[in-house]
Order: structure tokens, then C-alpha cells, then sequence
């Protein structure tokens, strides 16, 4: 579906984004970086989760993650042992820091499903450092392409942050969901930087 020119009103209660789809059809070349020596990565097999749900918390809760939030532990499960599904964690300190998560399952093409960091450690590399692994392990494999996309909720400098790693815009869209923060998966106290705007019929 088109979207007619002009402002379209959001219902109250539901936010609206902007996604952006990025892709790279050929291994980029990127500069030689140093690696973080507190930093590890760590392939998670049998993924626990409640494990998996605190660090998707974690990384995502700044930024209005939701859609794992909403799956029930059987979905969930299901989901993440799939064949073709691999999850990682950024470890620092010992403790999950990081999250990625690659989807093999619509070979030649893999998508990075999910990528982020906890926000004590953005601006020190460690995005960086995850996003270098994640193209990596994707590339060694020869994928046709590796995708993902982002949107105007995410940190403001996620898109930059893509395109300098090699990833072109190819597509955008507009999604319209429920606030997490109205459905209690995410609390009222998340995100702050983007309005919560009550339901009419809970001001009433």
C-alpha cells in the first residue's frame, strides 16, 4: 500500500516509525580497528529465555524493543532454536552487554535480526566491535547479501552508524504499533525522549 502525501494521524496510545531497510551485496572493506581486551563475544546455544529477555531489555528498552517482548516463552523458544537462528551475546565484565542475532532461514540473503549494546557502553566501541563480528560471520559463509533495518525510534545515530559499515538504503516504510509502554511489556518510565500520548479513553 502507498501512502497518500501529506500528515496521517496516529492514533493515541500507538506509536508511528520510519523504517529504513540497508543491505551490502559485497564485503565491505573496513579499516583495521583495535578490539576492546574487556570485550568477548558468545555464541548462546539452548538460548534460556528469561536470559535472552533481560538482555533484549537491556539493550532494547531505551529504543522501545518490543517485538520479543510480546511472544510468549513457548513462541520465544521456538523462534530462537530454529534452524538458521543464531544468537549471540557481548560480554563485558563477565556480564551480557550486547546482543546479536542472525537469521539464516531465506538463504542466500541473512538478516541481522537484532544488534545493539547496553547503553553504558555506547560511544566505547563495543557497537563497533559487535557490528565488525556480525559482518564477519556473515561474510565468511558468502552470503548473496546481509540486511537490516532500523527506524526513527532507535539511537539517532544508528542509520550513520550502518552506512559507515558498508550497508545502502534500499527501502523505507511506515510502522504503526501499539506503545509497549501502554501494554506493560516496556514501563511508562522508557524512553522518555519519545512522548507517551494516553489512550482518550484512560484520561476520561
Amino acid at each position: 500500500m502507498t501512502l497518500p502525501d501529506g500528515y496521517l494521524d496516529v492514533t493515541p496510545g500507538r506509536l508511528a516509525a520510519v523504517v529504513t531497510y540497508l543491505e551490502q551485496r559485497a564485503r565491505p572493506e573496513l579499516a583495521p580497528a583495535a578490539v576492546p581486551s574487556e570485550l568477548r563475544m558468545e555464541r548462546v546455544r539452548g538460548v534460556d529465555v528469561e536470559e535472552y529477555r533481560r538482555v533484549f531489555r537491556k539493550v532494547g528498552e531505551p529504543w522501545l524493543w518490543f517485538s520479543r517482548l510480546r511472544l510468549s516463552d513457548e513462541e520465544l523458544r521456538a523462534t530462537l532454536s530454529a534452524t538458521g537462528v543464531e544468537v549471540y551475546f557481548l560480554v563485558a565484565g563477565g556480564e551480557a552487554m550486547g546482543l546479536l542475532e542472525l537469521d539464516w532461514r531465506e538463504q542466500p540473503d541473512v538478516e541481522i535480526v537484532f544488534l545493539g549494546v547496553a547503553p553504558e557502553l555506547v560511544g566505547h566501541g563495543a557497537g563497533g566491535y559487535l557490528m565488525r563480528f556480525a559482518i564477519e560471520e556473515a561474510w565468511r559463509r558468502g552470503p548473496r547479501r546481509l540486511w537490516l533495518h532500523t527506524c526513527t525510534l532507535d539511537h539517532p545515530g544508528a542509520l550513520g552508524f550502518y552506512m559507515k559499515f558498508g550497508f545502502t538504503p534500499y527501502r523505507r516504510a511506515v510502522e504503526i504499533s501499539e506503545d509497549p509502554r501502554l501494554s506493560g511489556e516496556l514501563p511508562r518510565a522508557a524512553a522518555p525522549h519519545i512522548p507517551f500520548i494516553e489512550p482518550e479513553s484512560s484520561v476520561r
